[in-house]
């Protein structure tokens, strides 16, 4: 099966190829990049048109086609023209995950417009900073981030407001169905590769956030790897079993379910923009319930669920799953943080028809890194897979020399989809990228056919008397428990140690289980200075950020020691 993946990954990737790599060089760098790449979104959005008469967005009762899309991509990008907003400017979209947030980011990445992606969860203060940081020339906002705007509003006496889906008009703003008024159609444009498609901001669980700015570049370079590994893994796998590459005509149109906020790359860069490159159905939902999952599923005939991998696992085990049609689900995946290797199988069981996958990457990479699915992801379901084609990828010791194949060190990656830097924040940009490769933070090592395994971040590891833990480890371990619904594990100030190992754990309704069994459980799979000490058992969901991971800040400030167990 390797050696397959090896000799179909040579084939699709040299010259004259698909899914050819190339040299380019950017900001001084020679980078690796896909050689069929469009130069921009721009391109990818226009070939979407095709699909004139498929479903396209679907919400509740609402959907659009292609061509509907399409026609009020274009009347958007008109109604900015208008209004004087231009190739370089930036454009704040602030809402839930509404129809209307696709439309505006293709009506404005085609004009070469940059798109500040808000976090919809972000306070007054927090929207406050995000605003002054990326001095947008125009902010759209759903009711609920108006709201919070007003609250700020006085700060930013000249930003032109679009609402989105208002309860009732409001003075001073703009409704978006001015927007579509005047129609027309799309204006030319010509976009450089290395200029800004958006800026994503990183999630600030610690520290002001920081704007990440991902380029055209790095976006379309991110959906030829989704197509490159969907590609490779198929095929690598036909030829593995003699059997005859998969036939494209006869796959059915992909569906995917947004579970996870747009103005992150899961959905955003992976989920939405895979799935329009190849004329694929988007199901939004408003937010996640995993029950309410199950019946649009089974409406939409949904092909591809990807979300943080509690999601997943909430997915599987909900109490009416066996009730529900989930036949029409091919993938059921995670991003945004590490599936836990008891997953992979729980899926693989639970779904008939679906493999599980998972895609590693970040907010500095544009999407994805790393990509591993199907029987891969079930024979390393610890492994994250391999750096995909555009990708250079070493693990390097703390003077950034690279360590032995193996070995653990911090990973370091670079290519075409890595971000220009931090907007605004040039010494940030400067310790993060180091001659064009980037500083992932995360913990790793890298095994003989070059599969990747996240050990953790290097800012999420519990260092007990010169002993370094590392949470994941800890977590996956106490997932294999059935009982456990939910874990974080994390650092707790220890004056003797330095920290110990502590957990916040909520059970599976109905069920109990002790701290000594817990411990007892943890014995048996790990060293004596990794099992937790302090173990909290809670009644109410572990708090977590707008992409789903879990607060562990907020967690170690909020517990007390004396109600551990």
């Amino acid at each position: 099966m390797y050696q397959a993946l090896k000799t179909v990954w040579n084939e699709l990737t040299s010259p004259g190829q698909p899914f050819a790599i190339t040299s380019v060089e950017v900001r001084g760098q020679s980078i690796k990049a896909y050689a069929a790449a469009p130069p921009s979104l721009r391109e990818m959005w226009l070939a979407s048109a095709a699909f004139a008469d498929r479903d396209y967005l679907v919400y509740e009762n609402e959907r659009w086609t292609y061509s509907d899309a399409h026609r009020d991509v274009a009347a958007i990008a008109n109604w900015m023209a208008k209004q004087g907003i231009k190739q370089g400017d930036r454009v704040a979209i602030a809402m839930r995950n509404y129809p209307e947030w696709l439309l505006l980011y293709w009506a404005c990445v085609s004009q070469g417009i940059a798109v500040v992606g808000v976090n919809a969860w972000w306070v007054a203060g927090e929207l406050a900073f995000g605003l002054e940081d990326s001095a947008p020339k125009l902010l759209i906002c759903d009711q609920e981030r108006l709201d919070r705007f007003n609250e700020i509003k006085d700060q930013f006496p000249d930003l032109p407001v679009v609402g989105v889906r208002l309860k009732a008009p409001v003075d001073g703003v703009i409704d978006f169905s001015a927007m579509l008024k005047d129609g027309g159609e799309l204006p030319a444009a010509s976009i450089d590769p290395d200029e800004d498609a958006c800026i994503f901001y990183t999630s600030g669980t610690t520290g002001r956030p920081k704007g990440a700015q991902l380029t055209h570049r790095g976006c379309v370079n991110n959906v030829m790897n989704l197509a490159f590994w969907g590609t490779a893994m198929s095929h690598s796998l036909a030829r593995a079993n003699n059997m005859p590459p998969p036939d494209p005509s006869v796959a059915p149109i992909a569906a995917g379910l947004i579970t996870t906020p747009l103005f992150h790359v899961t959905a955003n860069n992976c989920m939405a923009q895979g799935t329009t490159l190849s004329g694929g159905k988007l199901v939004h939902m408003y937010r996640w319930d995993a029950g309410d999952a199950l019946k649009i599923i089974a409406k939409e005939r949904i092909t591809s669920m990807s979300g943080v991998p509690v999601m997943s696992r909430e997915l599987i085990s909900h109490p009416d799953f066996d009730k529900h049609d989930t036949s029409s689900l091919l993938t059921v995946s995670g991003g945004g943080a590490q599936v836990q290797p008891d997953l992979v199988g729980k899926i693989d069981r639970a779904v008939k028809t679906a493999r599980p996958g998972t895609g590693y990457g970040m907010t500095e990479t544009c999407g994805i890194i790393t990509s591993i699915g199907g029987d891969f992801f079930v024979d390393r379901p610890d492994s994250c897979g391999p750096a995909m084609p555009n990708f250079e990828a070493k693990c390097v010791d703390a003077e950034g020399n690279e360590v032995p194949q193996g070995s653990v060190g911090e990973l370091w990656v670079k290519g075409a989809c890595v971000i220009k830097g931090y907007l605004n924040r040039a010494e940030a940009t400067a310790e993060s990228i180091t001659d064009g490769w980037l500083h992932t933070g995360d913990v790793a090592r890298m095994d003989e056919d070059g599969f990747i395994y996240i050990v953790d971040r290097i800012k999420d590891m519990v260092l007990r008397g010169g002993e370094n833990i590392y949470c994941a480890e800890v977590e996956a371990v106490l997932f294999n428990l059935d009982v456990i619904k939910e874990c974080s594990v994390f650092g707790i100030p220890d004056d003797r140690l330095g920290e110990e190992v502590g957990v916040a754990i909520v059970l599976k309704p109905g069920t109990l289980i002790t701290a000594d069994e817990i411990r007892a459980h943890s014995a048996v799979q790990m060293a004596k200075h990794k099992i937790p000490r302090y173990i909290w058992i809670l009644e109410q969901p572990l708090p977590r950020n707008a992409s789903g991971k879990f607060l562990k800040r907020e967690l170690r400030e909020s517990l007390a020691l004396q109600d551990a167990i």
